[in-house]
């Protein structure tokens, strides 16, 4: 690493981060252009696969059609920044980083991508199905005629999608601060009890107000952190063991 590097003062790094994050805009303003132009396809096909099949959408307000554009356009633009964003955060942190750390490290975006999509697929296919089962279920039982507006549908959606896909990311998060040696297995061994409190919180929260709906979700929860535990160990251990080569290279001169 050059001395530069090493001296970068404050300045420096405010126009660092700066760049990081005029870079990240403009992947999410193409992102969200792009979404504009797919929303109408996606909205199509949603309409014709449950739960939304046998619905028919109203509009309550002249902004709503205007609104359905602009929410698909920022979920697509999130989802297309999402990789470009975790590389610029590890660029952002790269000088920090010993050389083994920054390519260990720049592993991790690929397969935070990949957790996103899969707690994305999980997120629709499992718990919003249910969550829309369970409130359309209620209804039926007070003899209620559904009337559903297109904006309140996707916002209800969204409010799950999005949350269930970030905890998705959980492993990868710490992975990565493990390695950056701010946790360490112990210390995720020590808060397990709150962890847990606070992911079953969570479930409960955007799911159906039901005990099994609940499980449902935090089981899938529990076992992400108790992978993350895994991960994070297989990491600490590395760490130590090159902390011992080092010791044993030039501790004793």
């Amino acid at each position: 690493m050059k001395d530069i590097d090493e001296g970068m003062s404050l300045v420096e790094h405010l126009g660092e981060l700066r760049k990081r994050i005029i870079w990240v805009l403009v992947v999410l303003i193409i992102g969200m252009v792009i979404g504009i132009i797919v929303a109408q396809p996606i909205i199509a096909y949603l309409k014709t696969v449950p739960p939304a099949k046998d619905i028919t959408w109203n509009v309550f307000s002249p902004w709503d059609g205007i609104r359905m554009y602009m929410s698909f356009a920022l979920v697509t633009g999130l989802i297309i920044t999402l990789p470009v964003a975790l590389y610029q955060i590890w660029s952002f942190l790269k000088p920090g980083l010993r050389e083994e750390e920054q390519k260990a490290s720049l592993k991790f975006v690929p397969f935070a991508f990949l957790l996103f999509l899969i707690g994305l697929a999980f997120a629709y296919f499992v718990v919003f199905k249910m969550a829309f089962l369970f409130t359309s279920g209620i209804s039926e039982k007070l003899a209620l005629q559904e009337t559903y507006g297109i904006s309140q549908y996707f916002s209800f959606m969204f409010n799950i999608l999005i949350p269930i896909s970030l905890l998705f990311e959980l492993p990868i998060v710490i992975m990565f601060l493990t390695q950056l040696r701010i946790l360490n297995p112990n210390r995720l061994h020590k808060i397990r009890r709150y962890a847990y409190l606070i992911l079953v919180i969570v479930a409960a929260m955007i799911t159906p107000p039901d005990m099994l709906s609940a499980v449902i979700v935090s089981v899938p929860m529990i076992i992400l952190y108790e992978c993350s535990v895994l991960l994070s160990g297989m990491v600490y251990r590395k760490q130590l063991l090159k902390d011992q080569a080092w010791e044993e290279e030039f501790g004793a001169k």
